[in-house]
């Protein structure tokens, strides 16, 4: 198969995942999801090594950058390692499915650098400043001290959004959904 990478960066809260879950759940046998390996510990018992990370030492991560493993990689935070290993891309494309990655900014421009004509990149944001600080709220999860750390990390991370191939404005979840449908389905018929 000739394998695609869909890229979607947003900030938090923007819908992202909420549209790579869509993308997943109506067109199953089209699309596989790429799982990051990160240095962090697992949270509880809910995730899983090798379905909602890769979760790697401090030392195994090091030991895969030397061996050229990752198509992208970043320290995050001091000791906070993410990235994409270059298995898990094969991994999916050997199944039949295009690619679909929910990463950050930095990351999403690595891979979009990575896979050339092969990826589109998606960034999605919301209309203002004012919806993103309430869709935060509204989970009822972020304390004033989180809220205001992610605002200013948005603030950082819209500046890279020009980089990207599309730019979608997640103003109506129904409207992007369709949209990123259209796009997806255009790019990949190219």
């Amino acid at each position: 198969m000739n394998g695609k990478a869909i890229i979607f960066c947003a900030p938090s809260g923007s819908g992202k995942t909420t549209l790579v879950k869509h993308l997943l759940a109506s067109q199953p046998d089209q699309f596989g999801f790429s799982i990051s390996a990160c240095t962090r510990d697992k949270r509880g018992r809910a995730e899983e090594h090798g379905k909602d990370y890769y979760f790697l030492s401090i030392d195994e991560f090091k030991q895969k950058i030397d061996e050229d493993a990752f198509a992208e990689w970043e320290e995050v935070y001091p000791g906070g390692y993410y990235g994409t290993l270059k298995s898990e891309v094969e991994r999916v494309w050997a199944s039949g499915k295009h690619i679909l990655f929910d990463v950050d900014v930095r990351g999403g421009l690595k891979l979009k650098q990575y896979f050339g004509d092969r990826a589109l990149a998606i960034f999605v944001k919301v209309p203002s400043m004012e919806v993103l600080e309430q869709r935060l709220r509204s989970r009822g999860t972020e304390t004033e001290d989180s809220i205001s750390k992610r605002l200013y990390k948005v603030r950082f991370e819209m500046s890279f959004q020009d980089q990207f191939d599309v730019i979608l404005v997640n103003d109506d979840l129904e409207t992007s959904t369709q949209e990123t449908e259209r796009l997806v389905s255009e790019f990949i018929g190219r």
